[in-house]
């Protein structure tokens, strides 16, 4: 019932072959890792012994356990790969994952920022404080570029062409791409660092990091977060918010102002433009509650 070879060769051939994050391929190890365990403990079988009957099972198992249907989709799509990859090594003759259907999921739209909300929080930040300047400018990055966290802490100074107007930033999969930068971002990234940031000592192998912590080392994703969940609570702002949060805004922010869907794909680095449509959904929204306010027939219903 031993699957650890075969887990390592599909972890091998996510991280060589498909070029896939460190984040992405430990959420692939950790949704087969689950199936392993299920089917040497729960529904003993052997790897190459796997119905679809038996994965079935194992999903029910998930079910039951209570495991969010976006989870469950995220574990499916685990166990999809994995089988896909053991067939292609003709270490089996037959795909039981081929037929797994993705449990339905409703459209669950992000938490968004209003601009006024932005506003307070880069108000917010203690200026005065030795951080202040730093912590001032990932926001204005995070809002002004809809960067993902790990882009925000792996931003490197030579990848900053702001004459030009844009930055590289390094997305999923150690992707690189070209993300247009303008206005108060680029201001406030300029003066960052050509001031504050030399200020810094950077410990050996960190030199070209932007964003560093005390130590001189770059900052981690956790730090991040913690920085704006304090901020927010300081701003007196009771939404779930976090780093990604800024991201949503600017993507929600830009499709209320007009921009193309496609433009807004490219900027965020999404691979498929279903993923960026979702911000057109959030568009559908605001203008419904804008009828709702400002409409007089639906102000005389009152």
């Amino acid at each position: 019932m031993n699957w650890t070879p075969e887990i390592k060769g599909f972890l091998s051939y996510l991280k060589l072959e498909r070029s896939l994050s460190a984040n992405s391929i430990a959420a692939y190890r950790r949704d087969v890792e689950k199936l392993a365990d299920f089917h040497s403990t729960v529904n003993p079988v052997s790897l190459s012994a796997v119905s679809h009957n038996d994965l079935l099972a194992f999903l029910r198992n998930l079910h039951e356990s209570g495991l969010k249907a976006r989870s469950q989709a995220r574990v499916v799509s685990g166990i999809r790969a994995f089988f896909k990859y053991l067939l292609m090594e003709k270490l089996i003759t037959e795909n039981p994952a081929e037929l797994l259907e993705l449990p339905k999921l409703g459209t669950k739209l992000p938490v968004t920022l209003s601009i006024e909300e932005i506003e307070s929080l880069m108000n917010g930040i203690d200026m005065s404080h030795p951080s202040g300047a730093r912590n001032r400018t990932m926001l204005e990055v995070l809002y002004g570029c809809g960067l993902r966290v790990s882009e925000l802490t792996e931003l490197r100074i030579s990848k900053l062409h702001l004459d030009e107007d844009y930055i590289q930033v390094i997305g999923k999969g150690d992707k690189e791409r070209l993300v247009p930068i303008g206005g108060q971002a680029k201001r406030q990234l300029a003066m960052y660092r050509d001031n504050d940031r030399k200020q810094i000592q950077a410990q050996r192998g960190y030199e070209d990091h932007l964003f560093l912590n005390r130590s001189g080392k770059s900052l981690s994703r956790i730090s991040v977060f913690n920085f704006v969940k304090k901020l927010c609570e300081s701003c007196g702002i009771r939404k779930n918010v976090s780093p990604h949060t800024f991201r949503h805004s600017f993507a929600t922010h830009l499709v209320n102002g007009g921009a193309d869907l496609r433009a807004v794909q490219e900027m965020l680095g999404h691979e498929s433009i279903t993923t960026t449509e979702i911000y057109s959904h959030l568009d559908r929204d605001y203008l419904r509650s804008a009828i709702v306010d400002f409409h007089p027939l639906e102000k005389r219903k009152g």
